[in-house]
Protein backbone atom coordinates (compact mmCIF):
# COMPACT_ATOMS: atom_id res chain seq x y z
CA UNK A 1 0.00 0.00 0.00
CA UNK A 2 1.44 3.24 -1.56
CA UNK A 3 1.40 5.48 1.93
CA UNK A 4 1.11 9.83 1.58
CA UNK A 5 1.66 10.86 5.01
CA UNK A 6 1.52 14.61 3.67
CA UNK A 7 -1.68 14.17 1.55
CA UNK A 8 -3.59 12.67 4.21
CA UNK A 9 -2.47 15.59 6.78
CA UNK A 10 0.17 14.00 9.12
CA UNK A 11 3.52 14.31 10.29
CA UNK A 12 5.70 11.40 8.92
CA UNK A 13 7.94 11.32 11.60
CA UNK A 14 5.66 11.46 14.29
CA UNK A 15 3.70 8.43 12.64
CA UNK A 16 7.19 6.23 12.26
CA UNK A 17 6.60 6.14 16.41
CA UNK A 18 4.54 3.15 15.54
CA UNK A 19 7.73 0.97 14.62
CA UNK A 20 9.55 2.54 17.11
CA UNK A 21 7.33 1.66 19.31
CA UNK A 22 5.82 -1.51 18.48
CA UNK A 23 9.50 -2.68 17.86
CA UNK A 24 11.26 -1.86 21.38
CA UNK A 25 8.73 -2.82 23.47
CA UNK A 26 7.28 -5.47 22.21
CA UNK A 27 8.83 -7.47 19.01
CA UNK A 28 12.49 -7.58 20.26
CA UNK A 29 11.07 -8.12 23.43
CA UNK A 30 9.42 -11.52 22.35
CA UNK A 31 6.09 -10.07 23.57
CA UNK A 32 4.28 -10.13 20.39
CA UNK A 33 4.96 -12.12 17.04
CA UNK A 34 3.87 -9.31 14.56
CA UNK A 35 1.85 -6.52 14.15
CA UNK A 36 0.02 -4.68 10.99
CA UNK A 37 -1.11 -1.00 11.99
CA UNK A 38 -2.63 1.22 9.34
CA UNK A 39 -3.41 4.47 9.75
CA UNK A 40 -6.13 6.27 6.78
CA UNK A 41 -6.87 9.65 6.85
CA UNK A 42 -8.65 12.35 4.42
CA UNK A 43 -8.97 9.82 2.14
CA UNK A 44 -5.20 8.49 1.85
CA UNK A 45 -3.46 6.14 3.70
CA UNK A 46 -1.10 7.41 6.18
CA UNK A 47 0.72 4.55 7.54
CA UNK A 48 1.08 0.77 7.11
CA UNK A 49 3.85 -1.32 7.64
CA UNK A 50 4.39 -4.80 8.83
CA UNK A 51 6.38 -5.64 11.45
CA UNK A 52 7.65 -9.12 12.67
CA UNK A 53 6.30 -12.16 11.98
CA UNK A 54 2.69 -14.05 10.89
CA UNK A 55 4.18 -17.47 11.76
CA UNK A 56 7.07 -17.48 14.09
CA UNK A 57 7.56 -21.33 13.56
CA UNK A 58 7.68 -21.02 9.74
CA UNK A 59 10.08 -17.97 9.69
CA UNK A 60 7.01 -15.98 7.72
CA UNK A 61 7.40 -12.28 7.82
CA UNK A 62 4.72 -10.21 8.31
CA UNK A 63 2.50 -8.84 4.67
CA UNK A 64 0.11 -5.99 4.55
CA UNK A 65 -2.13 -9.03 2.70
CA UNK A 66 -2.01 -11.52 6.00
CA UNK A 67 -4.93 -12.93 7.20
CA UNK A 68 -6.07 -12.61 10.82
CA UNK A 69 -8.64 -14.30 12.91
CA UNK A 70 -10.60 -10.67 14.04
CA UNK A 71 -12.90 -12.34 16.58
CA UNK A 72 -15.05 -9.69 18.48
CA UNK A 73 -14.39 -7.15 15.64
CA UNK A 74 -17.04 -9.60 13.79
CA UNK A 75 -19.46 -7.75 15.87
CA UNK A 76 -19.75 -4.59 13.86
CA UNK A 77 -20.47 -6.43 10.64
CA UNK A 78 -22.99 -8.81 11.77
CA UNK A 79 -24.77 -5.26 13.56
CA UNK A 80 -24.33 -3.45 10.06
CA UNK A 81 -25.86 -6.50 8.30
CA UNK A 82 -29.00 -6.68 10.62
CA UNK A 83 -29.36 -2.83 10.42
CA UNK A 84 -29.56 -3.51 7.12
CA UNK A 85 -32.90 -5.58 7.29
CA UNK A 86 -34.27 -2.50 9.67
CA UNK A 87 -33.80 -0.38 6.63
CA UNK A 88 -36.24 -2.61 4.96
CA UNK A 89 -39.04 -2.59 7.52
CA UNK A 90 -38.52 -5.70 9.18
CA UNK A 91 -38.53 -4.80 12.49
CA UNK A 92 -38.13 -2.32 14.97
CA UNK A 93 -35.55 -2.04 17.40
CA UNK A 94 -37.72 -1.90 20.54
CA UNK A 95 -39.17 -5.08 18.95
CA UNK A 96 -39.24 -8.18 21.41
CA UNK A 97 -36.49 -10.77 19.49
CA UNK A 98 -39.25 -13.65 20.82
CA UNK A 99 -41.01 -12.06 17.78
CA UNK A 100 -38.42 -13.66 15.25
CA UNK A 101 -37.22 -16.78 17.74
CA UNK A 102 -39.80 -18.35 19.63
CA UNK A 103 -37.57 -20.08 21.55
CA UNK A 104 -36.12 -17.14 23.71
CA UNK A 105 -40.29 -15.85 24.60
CA UNK A 106 -40.05 -17.06 28.44
CA UNK A 107 -36.50 -16.00 29.89
CA UNK A 108 -36.40 -14.98 33.27
CA UNK A 109 -33.67 -13.67 35.42
CA UNK A 110 -30.88 -14.99 38.01
CA UNK A 111 -31.49 -14.81 41.41
CA UNK A 112 -29.37 -17.76 43.40
CA UNK A 113 -28.71 -21.04 42.78
CA UNK A 114 -26.49 -23.05 40.87
CA UNK A 115 -27.04 -24.76 37.33
CA UNK A 116 -29.57 -27.01 37.25
CA UNK A 117 -31.35 -25.63 40.43
CA UNK A 118 -31.77 -21.81 39.92
CA UNK A 119 -34.08 -19.71 41.85
CA UNK A 120 -35.05 -17.10 39.43
CA UNK A 121 -37.56 -14.36 39.06
CA UNK A 122 -40.05 -13.04 36.10
CA UNK A 123 -37.90 -10.80 33.69
CA UNK A 124 -39.52 -6.74 33.82
CA UNK A 125 -39.21 -6.65 30.33
CA UNK A 126 -38.56 -8.87 27.34
CA UNK A 127 -35.49 -9.02 25.16
CA UNK A 128 -35.27 -6.19 22.62
CA UNK A 129 -33.07 -6.13 19.18
CA UNK A 130 -31.99 -2.89 20.64
CA UNK A 131 -30.78 -5.02 24.02
CA UNK A 132 -28.84 -7.29 21.60
CA UNK A 133 -27.09 -5.11 19.72
CA UNK A 134 -26.14 -2.71 22.77
CA UNK A 135 -25.10 -5.99 24.91
CA UNK A 136 -27.85 -5.30 27.41
CA UNK A 137 -29.97 -8.39 26.96
CA UNK A 138 -28.77 -9.96 30.14
CA UNK A 139 -26.79 -12.88 28.36
CA UNK A 140 -22.98 -13.65 29.01
CA UNK A 141 -19.85 -15.26 27.49
CA UNK A 142 -19.10 -18.48 28.71
CA UNK A 143 -15.13 -17.24 29.77
CA UNK A 144 -16.37 -14.68 31.88
CA UNK A 145 -15.79 -16.45 34.87
CA UNK A 146 -17.90 -14.06 37.17
CA UNK A 147 -21.04 -15.58 37.97
CA UNK A 148 -23.26 -18.71 38.57
CA UNK A 149 -24.78 -18.47 34.98
CA UNK A 150 -21.67 -18.46 32.80
CA UNK A 151 -20.25 -21.66 35.10
CA UNK A 152 -23.89 -23.13 33.27
CA UNK A 153 -23.16 -22.27 30.00
CA UNK A 154 -19.66 -23.53 30.49
CA UNK A 155 -21.44 -26.65 31.73
CA UNK A 156 -24.07 -26.76 28.53
CA UNK A 157 -21.53 -25.91 26.06
CA UNK A 158 -23.36 -22.50 25.26
CA UNK A 159 -20.69 -21.37 22.64
CA UNK A 160 -20.47 -22.02 18.95
CA UNK A 161 -18.35 -25.15 18.68
CA UNK A 162 -19.67 -27.56 20.83
CA UNK A 163 -23.33 -26.06 19.65
CA UNK A 164 -22.74 -26.84 16.33
CA UNK A 165 -25.62 -24.42 14.83
CA UNK A 166 -27.07 -21.47 15.61
CA UNK A 167 -30.54 -23.16 16.33
CA UNK A 168 -29.20 -25.70 19.21
CA UNK A 169 -27.15 -22.53 20.89
CA UNK A 170 -30.31 -20.59 21.24
CA UNK A 171 -32.41 -23.84 22.53
CA UNK A 172 -29.28 -23.89 25.58
CA UNK A 173 -29.72 -20.25 25.54
CA UNK A 174 -33.42 -20.71 26.39
CA UNK A 175 -32.92 -23.13 29.16
CA UNK A 176 -30.94 -20.73 31.19
CA UNK A 177 -31.30 -17.34 33.25
CA UNK A 178 -30.17 -14.13 32.33
CA UNK A 179 -27.81 -12.42 34.15
CA UNK A 180 -30.02 -9.01 34.85
CA UNK A 181 -33.64 -7.85 33.68
CA UNK A 182 -32.75 -6.69 30.12
CA UNK A 183 -32.01 -2.97 29.54
CA UNK A 184 -30.69 -2.45 33.00
CA UNK A 185 -27.11 -2.89 32.99
CA UNK A 186 -23.87 -3.42 30.39
CA UNK A 187 -22.66 -7.12 30.00
CA UNK A 188 -20.34 -8.16 27.08
CA UNK A 189 -22.00 -11.79 25.52
CA UNK A 190 -23.19 -13.53 22.70
CA UNK A 191 -25.75 -11.35 21.78
CA UNK A 192 -24.23 -10.33 18.65
CA UNK A 193 -24.18 -13.89 17.71
CA UNK A 194 -28.32 -14.23 18.19
CA UNK A 195 -28.14 -11.02 16.14
CA UNK A 196 -26.51 -12.46 13.47
CA UNK A 197 -29.36 -15.84 14.40
CA UNK A 198 -31.65 -13.12 13.56
CA UNK A 199 -30.45 -12.11 10.32
CA UNK A 200 -31.07 -15.62 9.11
CA UNK A 201 -34.16 -16.26 10.60
CA UNK A 202 -35.62 -12.61 8.33
CA UNK A 203 -32.92 -13.03 5.63
CA UNK A 204 -33.83 -16.98 5.10
CA UNK A 205 -30.17 -17.38 3.98
CA UNK A 206 -27.47 -18.61 6.32
CA UNK A 207 -25.12 -15.61 7.66
CA UNK A 208 -22.58 -16.63 5.88
CA UNK A 209 -24.23 -16.12 2.21
CA UNK A 210 -25.85 -12.82 4.04
CA UNK A 211 -22.82 -11.22 4.48
CA UNK A 212 -21.12 -12.15 1.31
CA UNK A 213 -23.80 -11.27 -0.98
CA UNK A 214 -24.81 -7.98 0.92
CA UNK A 215 -21.45 -6.33 2.93
CA UNK A 216 -18.23 -8.51 1.59
CA UNK A 217 -19.18 -8.84 -2.18
CA UNK A 218 -20.14 -5.38 -2.68
CA UNK A 219 -17.40 -3.65 -0.87
CA UNK A 220 -14.33 -6.26 -2.01
CA UNK A 221 -13.68 -7.30 0.91
CA UNK A 222 -12.17 -10.20 -0.96
CA UNK A 223 -10.65 -12.16 1.79
CA UNK A 224 -12.77 -11.61 4.76
CA UNK A 225 -15.03 -14.75 5.42
CA UNK A 226 -15.64 -17.68 7.70
CA UNK A 227 -13.21 -19.65 6.81
CA UNK A 228 -9.40 -19.54 5.11
CA UNK A 229 -9.94 -20.90 1.52
CA UNK A 230 -6.65 -23.56 0.62
CA UNK A 231 -5.21 -20.78 -1.90
CA UNK A 232 -4.89 -18.76 0.91
CA UNK A 233 -3.32 -20.66 4.16
CA UNK A 234 -0.41 -19.36 2.92
CA UNK A 235 -1.19 -15.89 4.22
CA UNK A 236 -3.00 -17.05 7.57
CA UNK A 237 -1.20 -16.22 10.70
CA UNK A 238 -0.71 -18.44 13.31
CA UNK A 239 -2.43 -17.11 16.50
CA UNK A 240 -0.26 -16.75 19.87
CA UNK A 241 -0.80 -16.33 24.04
CA UNK A 242 1.21 -16.04 26.85
CA UNK A 243 2.41 -18.55 28.90
CA UNK A 244 2.94 -18.55 32.40
CA UNK A 245 6.51 -17.51 31.91
CA UNK A 246 5.32 -14.65 29.73
CA UNK A 247 7.12 -16.31 26.44
CA UNK A 248 4.63 -16.59 23.14
CA UNK A 249 2.93 -19.84 22.75
CA UNK A 250 0.99 -21.47 19.45
CA UNK A 251 -2.56 -21.83 20.23
CA UNK A 252 -3.68 -22.50 16.65
CA UNK A 253 -2.10 -23.30 13.90
CA UNK A 254 -2.32 -22.29 10.42
CA UNK A 255 -2.04 -25.14 8.77
CA UNK A 256 -3.86 -26.71 10.84
CA UNK A 257 -6.11 -24.72 12.04
CA UNK A 258 -10.86 -24.90 12.42
CA UNK A 259 -10.54 -22.17 10.27
CA UNK A 260 -9.55 -24.46 7.15
CA UNK A 261 -12.37 -26.46 7.76
CA UNK A 262 -15.53 -26.45 6.75
CA UNK A 263 -17.98 -24.80 9.24
CA UNK A 264 -21.98 -25.18 9.94
CA UNK A 265 -22.07 -22.40 13.25
CA UNK A 266 -21.79 -19.09 11.34
CA UNK A 267 -20.69 -16.50 14.63
CA UNK A 268 -21.80 -12.97 14.51
CA UNK A 269 -20.06 -12.47 17.70
CA UNK A 270 -16.49 -13.49 16.47
CA UNK A 271 -16.22 -15.97 13.66
CA UNK A 272 -14.80 -13.88 11.22
CA UNK A 273 -11.34 -13.83 9.10
CA UNK A 274 -10.03 -10.62 7.65
CA UNK A 275 -6.98 -8.63 6.35
CA UNK A 276 -6.46 -5.33 7.22
CA UNK A 277 -6.99 -3.94 3.62
CA UNK A 278 -10.79 -5.66 3.85
CA UNK A 279 -11.23 -4.28 7.09
CA UNK A 280 -10.36 -1.00 5.88
CA UNK A 281 -12.74 -0.86 2.96
CA UNK A 282 -15.81 -1.63 6.07
CA UNK A 283 -14.80 1.05 8.05
CA UNK A 284 -14.28 3.49 5.10
CA UNK A 285 -17.34 2.66 4.35
CA UNK A 286 -18.51 3.75 7.78
CA UNK A 287 -16.23 6.27 7.51
CA UNK A 288 -18.13 7.49 4.29
CA UNK A 289 -21.57 7.83 5.90
CA UNK A 290 -22.68 4.07 4.74
CA UNK A 291 -21.57 4.36 1.15
CA UNK A 292 -17.84 3.69 -0.33
CA UNK A 293 -16.92 4.21 -4.24
CA UNK A 294 -20.62 4.59 -4.97
CA UNK A 295 -21.51 1.31 -3.16
CA UNK A 296 -24.16 1.96 -0.96
CA UNK A 297 -24.40 -0.78 2.23
CA UNK A 298 -26.63 1.28 5.01
CA UNK A 299 -27.90 4.53 4.95
CA UNK A 300 -26.31 7.87 6.95
CA UNK A 301 -29.08 8.32 9.34
CA UNK A 302 -29.32 4.73 10.22
CA UNK A 303 -25.40 4.88 10.87
CA UNK A 304 -25.93 8.18 12.95
CA UNK A 305 -28.14 6.17 14.93
CA UNK A 306 -25.89 2.86 15.02
CA UNK A 307 -23.37 4.97 15.99
CA UNK A 308 -24.76 7.22 19.13
CA UNK A 309 -24.63 5.81 22.95
CA UNK A 310 -27.36 3.63 23.66
CA UNK A 311 -26.74 2.91 27.51
CA UNK A 312 -29.22 4.05 29.85
CA UNK A 313 -29.10 7.78 30.76
CA UNK A 314 -25.96 8.38 29.08
CA UNK A 315 -23.80 6.05 31.28
CA UNK A 316 -20.23 4.86 30.21
CA UNK A 317 -19.88 0.77 30.08
CA UNK A 318 -17.76 1.12 33.63
CA UNK A 319 -21.59 3.01 35.27
CA UNK A 320 -23.85 0.43 34.52
CA UNK A 321 -21.34 -3.09 33.37
CA UNK A 322 -21.09 -5.92 35.10
CA UNK A 323 -17.43 -6.87 36.24
CA UNK A 324 -16.54 -8.77 32.91
CA UNK A 325 -15.33 -6.09 30.15
CA UNK A 326 -12.69 -7.51 28.43
CA UNK A 327 -11.18 -4.29 26.58
CA UNK A 328 -8.97 -1.97 29.40
CA UNK A 329 -9.48 1.65 30.37
CA UNK A 330 -13.62 1.89 29.67
CA UNK A 331 -14.09 4.45 31.25
CA UNK A 332 -15.70 7.27 29.07
CA UNK A 333 -17.02 5.10 26.45
CA UNK A 334 -20.58 4.10 25.89
CA UNK A 335 -22.24 1.72 23.67
CA UNK A 336 -24.44 2.11 20.56
CA UNK A 337 -26.02 -0.37 17.93
CA UNK A 338 -22.46 -2.75 17.50
CA UNK A 339 -20.09 -0.42 18.62
CA UNK A 340 -18.13 1.22 21.74
CA UNK A 341 -18.57 5.10 21.83
CA UNK A 342 -16.02 7.89 22.63
CA UNK A 343 -18.21 9.97 24.98
CA UNK A 344 -15.51 12.48 24.80
CA UNK A 345 -11.56 12.98 25.69
CA UNK A 346 -12.77 14.29 29.46
CA UNK A 347 -14.10 11.28 29.95
CA UNK A 348 -11.51 8.70 28.92
CA UNK A 349 -8.63 10.30 29.96
CA UNK A 350 -7.16 9.99 26.49
CA UNK A 351 -6.39 11.63 23.23
CA UNK A 352 -8.89 11.36 20.68
CA UNK A 353 -12.59 12.85 19.61
CA UNK A 354 -16.01 12.63 21.12
CA UNK A 355 -18.48 10.32 18.91
CA UNK A 356 -15.04 8.33 17.49
CA UNK A 357 -16.65 4.36 17.55
CA UNK A 358 -14.38 1.59 17.89
CA UNK A 359 -14.44 -1.77 18.68
CA UNK A 360 -11.55 -5.12 19.15
CA UNK A 361 -10.67 -8.57 18.88
CA UNK A 362 -10.19 -11.43 21.27
CA UNK A 363 -6.90 -11.59 19.48
CA UNK A 364 -6.29 -8.37 20.41
CA UNK A 365 -7.12 -6.85 16.82
CA UNK A 366 -8.54 -3.51 17.32
CA UNK A 367 -10.22 -0.89 15.16
CA UNK A 368 -11.61 2.65 15.32
CA UNK A 369 -13.70 5.12 13.24
CA UNK A 370 -12.96 8.95 13.73
CA UNK A 371 -15.46 11.28 12.06
CA UNK A 372 -14.66 14.45 13.32
CA UNK A 373 -10.90 13.99 11.91
CA UNK A 374 -11.66 11.70 8.73
CA UNK A 375 -9.83 9.30 10.54
CA UNK A 376 -9.31 5.45 10.56
CA UNK A 377 -6.82 3.21 13.07
CA UNK A 378 -6.27 -0.76 12.25
CA UNK A 379 -4.08 -2.49 14.42
CA UNK A 380 -4.09 -6.04 13.33
CA UNK A 381 -1.73 -8.94 15.19
CA UNK A 382 -2.18 -12.45 16.79
CA UNK A 383 -1.65 -12.41 21.15
CA UNK A 384 -4.78 -13.58 23.24
CA UNK A 385 -5.90 -12.33 25.41
CA UNK A 386 -7.30 -9.16 24.09
CA UNK A 387 -6.46 -6.61 27.25
CA UNK A 388 -3.08 -8.22 27.67
CA UNK A 389 -1.10 -4.82 26.34
CA UNK A 390 -3.41 -1.78 26.24
CA UNK A 391 -2.76 -1.04 22.37
CA UNK A 392 -5.56 0.96 21.97
CA UNK A 393 -4.44 3.52 24.52
CA UNK A 394 -0.96 3.64 23.22
CA UNK A 395 -1.82 3.81 19.30
CA UNK A 396 -3.68 6.37 19.65
CA UNK A 397 -1.18 8.28 22.02
CA UNK A 398 0.54 7.39 18.84
CA UNK A 399 -1.53 8.34 16.10
CA UNK A 400 -3.31 11.79 16.76
CA UNK A 401 -0.34 13.94 17.47
CA UNK A 402 0.77 13.39 14.13
CA UNK A 403 -2.04 15.28 12.57
CA UNK A 404 -1.20 18.86 11.71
Amino acid sequence: MQTDPEAAGMNPRQLARIRAHLETRYLEPGKVAGFLPLVWRRGHPAWCQPLGMMDRERERPMREDTIFRIYSMTKPVTSVALMTLYEEGHFQLNDPVRRFIPELADLRVFRSGNYPDFLTRPAERPVTIRHLLTHTAGLTYDFMQHSNVDRAYRRLGVRPEPAGDAREMIRRLAGLPLEFTPGTRWNYSFATDVAGHLVERISGQSLETFLRRRIFGPLAMDDTGFTVPPESVGRFAANYERGPDKRLRLIDDPQDSPYIRDKTFFSGGGGLVSTAGDYLRFCRMLLGGGSLEGVRILGRRTLDLMTRNHLPGGADIPAIGLDTVVERNMDGYGFGLGFSVNLGPERTGTIGSAGEYAWSGAASTLFWVDPAEDLVCILMTQLMPSGTFNFRDQLKALVYPAIE
